[in-house]
Parts: structure tokens; C-alpha cells; sequence
């Protein structure tokens, strides 16, 4: 069975997880690289240590697990220590991915990143779906589903990069800024026109 990769994209408080949802409901297997981030920074794995060696042990919560907002607080601030994160990350979630993907029960298979094309994965992908949303939205849904403050929220949207950049490499574009019914609807539209042509 041969695989129809799509790779999902968008900046941060997008909405990419909403229509990976939409598109797993409509037959495809999502393979989400920041779940795959959860599991391979787990304590006492090698991308734990990595991590804890990297940036110290005030990045862990009482548990010993890293807690996630502290050291989102420091790499959020700071670019080069988010590249030093992310050089530590990246290599280990594309080996997981690509086993993933190879093992997938489903012709349609959906690789849903944020840092998709920075990392130079954007390439392997037969398609590239970005996922957008206005900045005011944005910033709306991190304030309510993070709980960030409002300074909190908007550093996290202006360290990553234009949203328009990524919509230049785009194969397909989701306007999430709208209604569920709305964004549903250009899901389902732009996945059966693949349907159609596979």
C-alpha cells in the first residue's frame, strides 16, 4: 500500500489540531509530532537528558518530569536557546515519525508539525496543508486554553515565524479563524479532491 503524506502545519493557537481531527475523522491516520515530543521527552528518556543537561534542573517539576511552562518561558524568550531545544528534539522525533508513518494502516496519512517546515520536513510531504488563523484569534485561544497572560501569549505568536511565509509553500490553506463548520468545510473539500485524484 503506498502512502499519501500530508503534512500539517501553521503557527502556534492555529487550530492544527482541530483539523487534524476533521481529517482523521474523515480516514486518515494523524501522527501528531508534539504528542511524539511528549513521549520522547518522558523521564529517562535520552531526549530527557538531553534537555535537563542543556538547560538544568529548574526545568523539572516536582515529579521530575519537565514541565513544560518553564521551559517554554525560557526558549520563548530567547531564540538561540529555542534553537538549542529544538536541535535536540528534531533529530529524535524524525526517527520515531518516519516509523510511524511506514507502519500506517491508512493509504492517507497526516504528519501534523508546527516546526514542519523549518525542520526541512516539508519536503517529504506530498502535500503541505497551513493551517491560519488572525493573530487576534490567536492570541484569544492561547489567553483561554493556556491560561497565558496577555504578554505571555503575544511573545509566544511573534517568536515564531510569519504566518505568510508558510503560506507560500503551501499545497492547501485553512482559514481557522472562522466557525468549526466553516473550517470543516474547506477540510472535507480540499481531502476529497486528493481522494479523487489517488
Amino acid at each position: 500500500m503506498s502512502t499519501y503524506l500530508i503534512g500539517l502545519t501553521g503557527n502556534i493557537a492555529t487550530g492544527k489540531s482541530t483539523v487534524a481531527k476533521m481529517l482523521e475523522d474523515l480516514g486518515a491516520t494523524v501522527i501528531d509530532a508534539d504528542a511524539l515530543v511528549h513521549e520522547l521527552q518522558r523521564r529517562g528518556t535520552p531526549v530527557y537528558e538531553a534537555i535537563v543537561a542543556a538547560f538544568g534542573p529548574g526545568i523539572l517539576d516536582r515529579a521530575g518530569e519537565i514541565d513544560r511552562k518553564a521551559l517554554g518561558a525560557i526558549v520563548f524568550a530567547d531564540s538561540a536557546q529555542l534553537r538549542t531545544l529544538e536541535n535536540i528534539i528534531h533529530p529524535a522525533v524524525l526517527i520515531e515519525s518516519r516509523q510511524r508513518i511506514a507502519a500506517a494502516p491508512t493509504p492517507m496519512v497526516v504528519y501534523e508539525a508546527i516546526k514542519l517546515i523549518e525542520a526541512g520536513r516539508a519536503d517529504l510531504c506530498d502535500a503541505l496543508w497551513v493551517v491560519t488563523a488572525r493573530p487576534k484569534v490567536q492570541l484569544q485561544r492561547l489567553m483561554r486554553d493556556r491560561h497565558l497572560s496577555t504578554a505571555d501569549a503575544r511573545q509566544r505568536v511573534e517568536a515564531q515565524p510569519p504566518q505568510s511565509e508558510k503560506i507560500k509553500r503551501a499545497t492547501v490553506v485553512i482559514d481557522n479563524s472562522g466557525s468549526l463548520a466553516e473550517t470543516r468545510q474547506q477540510v472535507t473539500t480540499a481531502f476529497q479532491a486528493i481522494e479523487h485524484r489517488l
